[in-house]
């Protein structure tokens, strides 16, 4: 199964996945394993510790789908040798990191990726990892014209590419957009499904280690933004930790969208192009799970800050997280019955419209939806993000460590999307 040739002498496959016997992985090898009309002509392989595993995974998977992979190329890498990180990005055109958590984990893939001039991606919502990248590797990826990209998954394509989007479809200047987010399971499978996991453990050793990175990321954004944070005329203030919108009650996300929107808006601002504010809120069931919500948060807040009540957090997921985490990960039935809908309420004013001296006069609401949030939307998006810097490198920025918004708004990458699963639209 393996190709037993030299290194120096082997091709460039289009894409490896790094990480490929993990849960979102497998989930990447499958979709491409299923081909299609966007993955039918790629060369790709797998990569990861274990060549055993590796080698059962692409057996179950050649099982699953039906499909001859015997052709496909397994690599072993470990993040720890950083002679195998290297051996295995010199054989990539792009590299799709599924490797996680990303802040224990992801800066040997990266440095290794750059010194192999190989692109990356990953799935990372971890705002230490992605920022820390920027501030240390930015500078490297640009000389070597290497894409480093992160949050191409659900962490954070609606939100970013979607307030692209949203700039893309507005005549005149936008100021402000307001996302409002839900995920939710079909009618017919909501008692059936509410008593199952949602998500697996890694994502939520990803959250919880974002809870006790807060004073972290405070330091190194006066590092990443020396200069004074961006100023808005007039200012999108925040909403109270508690809010109604649409008949909805609302809290403030605590993923890492904000960040990456304003990573991007920041890049735009010293483009010379105005800055568009944003702020993400999450839909909750009713009034009394948003209190209890906020008091879970609370709670994980606290326990996260102490390594020891951090790890009995991480070590049971289950417990801790009332059964939405477990280290087995949803069922198939779950996961395919599983929806989000993202709605970016944008304001600013028509064009021709002197913005000093008007009120905004103009609202426009634009929708990104889909299914299963946490592993198809994912899978499709840090793909097609691969696929966008195999294929449209000529629209692109020469190289850096970028946002999607970022990388591809000149890109054709909302239209992949939307063909291969998301709904991009203008609802109002």
């Amino acid at each position: 199964m393996v190709e037993h040739v030299s290194v120096e002498t082997m091709s460039r496959l289009d894409l490896v996945i790094f990480g490929a016997t993990g849960f979102t992985g497998k989930k990447v090898v499958e979709k491409l394993a299923r081909g299609g009309e966007s993955y039918d002509t790629l060369s790709w392989g797998v990569a990861g510790r274990s060549q055993r595993k590796l080698e059962k995974m692409v057996a179950d998977v050649s099982k699953l789908t039906g499909k001859d992979l015997s052709h496909i190329r397994i690599l072993v890498a470990d993040t720890g040798d950083n002679k195998s990180l290297k051996q295995m990005c010199a054989q990539a055109k792009v590299l799709i990191n599924c490797c996680g958590p990303y802040r224990l984990y992801g800066e040997p893939v990266v440095r290794a990726a750059i010194d192999a001039k190989t692109h990356y991606v990953d799935v990372s919502g971890e705002p230490l990892f992605m920022e820390t990248m920027q501030l240390v590797y930015d500078g490297q990826a640009r000389e070597a014209g290497v894409y480093v990209i992160s949050a191409c998954g659900f962490d954070s394509i609606p939100n970013d590419m979607g307030v692209v989007f949203l700039q893309q479809k507005w005549e005149g200047t936008l100021n402000s957009v307001e996302s409002y987010m839900e995920t939710y399971l079909s009618p017919d499978f909501k008692n059936k499904g509410s008593k199952t996991s949602v998500l697996n453990s890694g994502t939520w050793e990803s959250l919880i280690y974002g809870f006790s990175d807060q004073l972290k990321l405070l330091s190194l954004r006066k590092q990443l933004f020396p200069e004074k944070m961006l100023k808005f005329e007039p200012e999108l203030q925040l909403r109270g930790p508690l809010h109604k919108h649409n008949k909805d009650w609302y809290v403030p996300f605590l993923g890492a969208d904000k960040f990456v929107v304003y990573r991007t808006q920041h890049r735009s601002y010293f483009d010379g192009e105005r800055p568009v504010q944003f702020e993400v809120y999450y839909k909750t069931r009713s009034l009394l799970n948003t209190l209890l919500f906020a008091i879970a948060a609370a709670f994980l807040f606290v326990m996260s800050m102490v390594s020891i009540t951090r790890n009995l957090v991480i070590n049971y997921p289950s417990f801790f997280s009332a059964g939405m985490f477990t280290k087995e990960g949803p069922s198939e039935e779950v996961i395919n019955n599983c929806h989000f809908r993202v709605e970016l309420v944008g304001k600013g004013w028509e064009k021709g419209v002197d913005t000093k001296r008007t009120p905004m006069n103009k609202t426009m609401v634009a929708r990104i939806s889909g299914v299963n949030p946490g592993y198809g939307a994912t899978v499709l998006g840090v793909l097609h993000s691969a696929l966008t810097i195999l294929w449209e490198q000529h629209k692109m920025p020469k190289g850096g460590v970028l946002t999607t918004g970022a990388a591809f708004s000149n890109t054709t990458l909302i239209e992949q999307l939307h063909k291969n699963g998301f709904k991009f639209e203008i609802v109002k």
